[in-house]
C-alpha cells in the first residue's frame, strides 16, 4: 500500500517506519532538520525492549509533491490541524482514505467537514515514543496498538477497507486492532485521557500520588463518569462497565507516569487543551450534560494553551 505520514514525529514517524520497513511505499511529511536527517540518514527507530532498525524512505515538505496515495496518516498534534489539515488534499485519489490517530474526538468531524465523510476513518493509539534528535525516534516499552475502524454510517461490520489496513498493520508488526464503530474505543481512551491530563496537569503532579489520595481519587473517578455522560449523551454506545475498569488500569500505571499533557505544560510548549478537556466542556454544553469537574480544570489549563499568545 501507499502511505503518506502526516505528522512524521513520535507517533507518526514509528508507525510509518514500521510500514516502510515491511515494504510499503511511505512517503513522510517533515520540516526542518527532522525531514533533512530523514532524507540524509533515513528514519532511526530506537526501541530497547524491542528492537533498533534504519529504514530510508521519501521525505517531502510540500504535499503537492507526493501525489495521491492510499492512506494518509494524520498523526499532528490538534492545536495545528487548521494549518495541516487543508495540505491533505493534493494527497488524495478518489479512493484515498485518511486515518486520524490524534487525540481527542473532534478530528474526524473537522476531517469530514473539508474532504467528506467517505475518507475518513477514526482510529486511537496506545504506544510511547518521542524524537530523541532530528531523524531519531525513540520509544519506551513494547505498546504499538492501534485501534480503527469507520466513524460515521454506524456500519454493522468491519469494511473492507478497514480489514485491509488492519492487514498491512499486522504484516509491519503493529498491533492493529479492527472494529466495526471506532467511536467505541476513541471514547474509551477520551474519557481515560482527558482525566489524566487534566489532573496530572493542573496539579504539576505524576499519576502517584494523585491516585494514591482517596479524596483526588473520587473526584477522578467521578471526572471519568462526567465525560461518559457526555458520550452516552452523544449516542455513543459505550460499554456499561467502562469506569469500573479505570481503577484496575490506573493501579497498574508506573507512579512516576506523567500525562504528555503536563510534559508539554512543564517544557513550555503548546499544550492540548482545546482538544481534549475545551472538547468535553463544548460537547457537555450542547448535550446539556453538567461537567462542574472537567469545566474547573479547563479554566485551570486554557490560559496555558499557547505560552507564546
Amino acid at each position: 500500500m501507499k502511505f503518506a505520514i502526516l505528522g512524521s514525529g513520535g507517533v507518526g514517524g514509528y508507525y510509518g517506519a514500521r510500514l516502510a520497513r515491511a515494504g510499503h511505499d511511505v512517503t513522510f511529511i517533515a520540516r526542518g532538520a527532522h525531514l533533512q536527517a530523514i532524507r540524509e540518514h533515513g528514519l532511526q527507530i530506537r526501541s530497547p525492549a524491542l528492537e533498533d532498525f534504519v529504514v530510508r524512505a521519501a521525505a517531502e515538505e510540500d504535499t503537492a509533491r507526493v501525489g495521491p496515495v492510499d492512506v494518509v496518516i494524520v498523526a499532528v498534534k490538534s492545536y495545528d490541524n487548521d494549518t495541516a489539515f487543508p495540505r491533505i488534499g493534493p494527497m488524495l485519489g478518489r479512493d484515498s482514505a485518511i486515518l486520524t490517530l490524534q487525540n481527542g474526538v473532534d478530528s474526524v468531524a473537522a476531517l469530514a467537514a473539508i474532504y467528506g465523510e467517505r475518507p475518513v476513518i477514526g482510529g486511537t493509539t496506545y504506544i510511547a515514543t518521542s524524537i530523541a534528535a532530528p531523524g531519531v525516534i525513540e520509544q519506551n516499552g513494547t505498546h504499538r496498538r492501534i485501534v480503527l475502524g469507520e466513524v460515521f454510517g454506524n456500519p454493522p461490520e468491519l469494511t473492507d477497507r478497514v480489514r485491509r489496513l488492519q492487514e498491512a498493520m499486522l504484516g509491519a508488526d503493529i498491533q492493529a486492532e479492527a472494529v466495526a464503530d471506532a467511536r467505541v474505543p476513541i471514547w474509551e481512551k477520551f474519557i481515560l485521557l482527558v482525566t489524566l491530563a487534566g489532573f496530572t496537569a493542573a496539579a504539576r503532579m505524576p499519576i502517584g500520588p494523585l491516585w494514591a489520595d482517596l479524596d483526588v481519587r473520587a473526584r477522578m473517578l467521578e471526572g471519568c463518569r462526567e465525560i461518559e455522560r457526555v458520550a452516552r449523551a452523544e449516542g455513543v454506545a459505550l460499554t456499561a462497565d467502562m469506569i469500573e475498569r479505570i481503577p484496575p488500569y490506573l493501579d497498574a500505571l508506573p507512579p512516576t507516569m506523567r500525562s504528555s499533557l503536563l510534559i508539554d505544560l512543564s517544557m513550555g510548549k503548546r499544550i492540548e487543551v482545546e482538544a481534549l478537556l475545551g472538547a468535553v466542556v463544548r460537547r457537555a454544553a450542547r448535550t446539556g450534560v453538567p461537567v462542574p469537574i472537567m469545566s474547573t480544570l479547563y479554566a485551570v489549563l486554557k490560559p496555558w494553551a499557547d505560552p507564546a499568545a
